[in-house]
């Protein structure tokens, strides 16, 4: 599947983004991964994407994989103002995390994540669910179109 849009992955944890990247390699996945390693970054990213008057150097991304122990600002931070920007909030989130925590899948859920994903450990388990999303995200999910103000 080569979606010319690419995949933000916001996270700060260097082995984790070499893991997803070799996922994605593994999976075929050819979309561009885009890595912020925080919540401010890949907030400013995603506003780029959608600021107005033309002054866009980029897209947004297909899809976002969010992490939520980020330095900064929290992935449940970046959650709560994805949702409150009109020109963002229907952009499709997947947390991928490590976490566990009951609480933190009802708040990222009551934030407007579309999906929460613990992080498998093992790298084979960890592969098969980046297929899994890409077979889902990329391929069967028909995403939102942008708003009309943010229209290439």
């Amino acid at each position: 599947m080569n979606n010319t849009k690419p995949i933000l992955l916001v996270e700060d944890n260097d082995d984790d983004v070499r893991l997803t990247r070799r996922a994605l390699q593994k999976n075929n996945i050819m979309n561009e991964m885009v890595v912020m390693s925080d919540g401010v970054e890949a907030l400013a990213y995603l506003r780029a994407a959608v600021a107005p008057g033309g002054a866009r150097t980029h897209g947004l991304p297909a899809l976002i994989l969010l992490d939520l122990k980020l330095p900064k600002m929290d992935g449940l931070e970046v959650l709560r103002e994805l949702r409150a920007d009109a020109r963002l909030r229907r952009q499709p989130v997947v947390v991928l995390t490590s976490s566990k925590e009951e609480q933190d899948i009802i708040r990222s859920y009551d934030l407007g994540a579309n999906s929460y994903i613990h992080k498998p450990v093992d790298f084979e388990q960890f592969s098969t669910a980046v297929n899994q999303l890409q077979l889902y995200w990329l391929i069967l999910n028909e995403p939102p179109p942008p708003p009309a103000d943010c229209s290439p």
